[in-house]
């Protein structure tokens, strides 16, 4: 299984916000310390602002911050959220047209794993994994002040 980019740059954007306390963020400091796309990074906010994980400011002073405590987002929600399928395999999908479905196990058994995968991530909260604002590279972001300056 494989995770979208999507979804790992929803995580990098949450690790980032964590570590920043009450600190607004904005996505051309993320995009620039990261090194992914603007407009990309711009939809990744946008629906975890919509999915509840951020909250948005707008104006000369806005940014985003975490909507709540890092202790409350468990990642296997972020996951769930920013995930578009969890369909490993042909038979999980709704247009089926494998010859075996009715008597095969496989199905079950990834089943069996995708929930304990899920089930893993849901034991693990932001919190448990944030890194400190010293953690992140310092050179990108001063190009971004300088950039804004």
């Amino acid at each position: 299984m494989q995770l979208t980019n999507f979804t790992d740059y929803s995580l990098r954007v949450l690790l980032y916000a964590a570590s920043q306390g009450d600190r607004r963020i904005t996505i051309e400091e993320t995009a620039s310390l990261y090194g992914i796309s603007r407009a990309h990074l711009m939809k990744v906010v946008n629906q975890l602002t919509s999915t509840g994980f951020l909250k948005s400011l707008r104006g000369r002073s806005g940014g985003v911050i975490l909507a709540k405590p890092p202790e409350k987002i468990l990642l296997g929600d972020v996951i769930r959220a920013t995930e578009p399928d969890f369909a490993l395999v042909e038979c999980f999908g709704t247009d089926n047209h494998c010859a075996i479905t009715p008597r095969c196990k496989l199905r079950g058994v990834l089943s069996e794993a995708r929930a304990e995968f899920l089930a893993t991530l849901d034991r693990y909260t932001l919190a448990d994994i944030a890194l400190k604002r010293r953690d992140f590279p310092r050179e990108a972001l001063r190009e971004h002040e300088e950039a804004k300056n």
